[in-house]
């Protein structure tokens, strides 16, 4: 069984949360971290007498304050590192991801700060994600939908993709799919909930799976407005 860190328990329960749930299920938890049920218990009932979150059985799982300022602070340090590694270093979005796993555990506050000044107080990362500033203020972003919540016919613009599956990453890469991409909706398959769409004057179709990866705005909406720095 895979070792998880109380940072990334954090991090997923946060992440898992955004939206203002009032908790989140040990299930879902486990599915996310790809632990056990159980060891999920196991890590909720020790970091609960740690004070980080609140938990009780069959209730699901929540952040304390000083657990969500932890989260918020990993989340902030991966989204800093993935910018840098792009930015700095050249890597491609696909690649980002799994490095600033790595880095994230091992940087001071100190450091985050400098690598946040050095890129210029970014406000997203390079998969359109806010990065959560020094306080633990969230930047705002424009409206969005998954791309399976889209209307036939309409256009829009891509703000941002899920970028944890690299074989998902690749396949955006090759087809031409990135942050800003304009795109038209042809149709839906309600056979398997496939979304058909027009790229770069290109017909692709879209599993649920792959749409529910990806969040639009109506290209009315967006306007001249871009979600990430050019990079």
């Amino acid at each position: 069984m895979p070792s998880i860190s109380k940072e990334n328990y954090l991090k997923a329960v946060y992440q898992l949360c955004q939206n203002e749930c009032h908790s989140v299920s040990t299930s879902a938890l486990a599915a996310k971290l790809e632990i056990t049920n159980a060891a999920t218990s196991d890590m909720a009932k020790g970091l609960s007498k740690q004070g980080f979150i609140n938990y009780e059985k069959y209730q699901g799982v929540n952040l304390t304050k000083q657990g969500e300022q932890i989260a918020i602070g990993i989340i902030r340090k991966h989204r800093l590192w993935e910018l840098f590694l792009m930015k700095s270093l050249g890597l491609g979005w696909e690649e980002v991801h799994t490095e600033a796993e790595n880095l994230e555990h091992q940087t001071t506050d100190y450091l985050t700060d400098r690598i946040d000044d050095f890129l210029g107080n970014p406000k997203f990362d390079p998969h359109g994600e806010p990065i959560p500033q020094k306080d633990g203020m969230i930047p705002s972003m424009i409206e969005q939908i998954s791309l399976n919540e889209s209307k036939i016919g309409e256009e829009y613009i891509v703000m941002r993709v899920n970028d944890e599956s690299k074989e998902v990453m690749d396949y955006f890469n090759e087809i031409g799919l990135n942050l800003n991409s304009k795109i038209l909706i042809k149709n839906y398959l309600q056979y398997d909930n496939s979304t058909i769409i027009e790229l770069n004057n290109q017909v692709y179709s879209f599993s649920e799976k792959i749409s529910s990866r990806i969040y639009i705005s109506p290209l009315n909406v967006v306007s001249n407005k871009v979600p990430v720095e050019e990079l």
